[in-house]
């Protein structure tokens, strides 16, 4: 199995041998599994991107069942207009960490971004990306997350948990993270984990991680048991890291919800609260009775 040393020009990020004109090319990996009835505006979203030139999208269509894989072949012609690149790549094994790893060995950029399928960027934000990971030194960097939904109990549950700290003042990276080429050297494969976001994020501390002004958009999970089966894989997620890397839990800078900022929070938005609340502990005093596989919850 491959590993970090063959992607792209590692060993030129870590002796530090860039020209001063060196141009960033950009990898833009999206894992997809039946992604049909999302690919196509995440695809459009990233060609409508502005300013930034060289890019190569790689979609890894893995274990689908629909079009993914031919809705996103259309799309071909758009990238060579725009002097892009674009790859579908076609796996038996639905596996987003295996696509991620694929897709990975594929890529030519200096810069590796991250994408969910159902994500959609703003016109600049890959291009403040790829400004922004143009050093050296490893760094990782996402946007502005803007979250969406289309239900009442879901959009409640997004506009309360916009409102918690970590969300609200930090940069969590769900659905859309990137790294430089010295950044990726950090790991070696994706390991089989459920949350390849917080791990990736977790390998760099406070000040390695980048914020950019550009936005995208990240669709929430519908339903008040969706939410559920979220949340409850979020935790999961986060308990697995502490178990199997719990060095990387000190670079972890979310810190603690105050009972006070909690309190002005629930007076402020008292059906948000209820939403948020519920979800939280129902999922604190029951047990997944599904098992841990991945469910998006749409």
């Amino acid at each position: 199995m491959q590993r970090a040393n063959t992607f792209g020009n590692k060993n030129r990020a870590e002796t530090g041998q860039y020209k001063a004109d060196h141009l960033m090319k950009m990898s833009i990996i999206i894992p997809a599994s039946n992604e049909a009835h999302w690919i196509s505006a995440c695809l459009e979203a990233v060609l409508a991107s502005e300013r930034l030139d060289g890019a190569q999208i790689i979609v890894v269509a893995n274990g689908c069942q629909d079009k993914t894989a031919e809705i996103s072949r259309r799309y071909s012609v758009l990238a060579s207009e725009k002097g892009w690149a674009l790859e579908v790549l076609e796996l038996e094994i639905g596996n987003k960490l295996h696509a991620l790893n694929v897709g990975d060995r594929a890529a030519k950029g200096d810069v590796r971004v991250y994408l969910d399928a159902d994500v959609r960027v703003s016109p600049r934000i890959l291009w403040q990306i790829g400004r922004a990971l143009d050093r050296e030194t490893p760094a990782w960097a996402s946007g502005k997350l803007q979250m969406a939904a289309a239900s009442r109990i879901s959009r409640a549950y997004a506009k309360f948990w916009g409102k918690v700290p970590f969300m609200a003042k930090s940069v969590p990276g769900a659905g859309l993270f990137a790294v430089n080429i010295a950044g990726r050297a950090r790991w070696q494969d994706f390991p089989d984990i459920i949350s390849d976001d917080m791990f990736v994020r977790l390998n760099f501390a406070p000040r390695e991680r980048l914020a950019v002004p550009g936005t995208y958009i990240w669709p929430v999970a519908e339903g008040w048991k969706n939410l559920v089966k979220v949340r409850r894989r979020q935790n999961m997620g986060v308990a697995q890291l502490a178990e199997r890397y719990p060095r990387l839990m000190n670079n972890e800078d979310k810190g603690t919800v105050s009972k006070g900022h909690m309190l002005n929070l629930a007076v402020s938005n008292p059906f948000g609260f209820c939403v948020y609340a519920s979800v939280a502990l129902y999922v604190r005093l029951t047990k997944d009775q599904a098992g841990t596989d991945w469910r998006r919850g749409r």
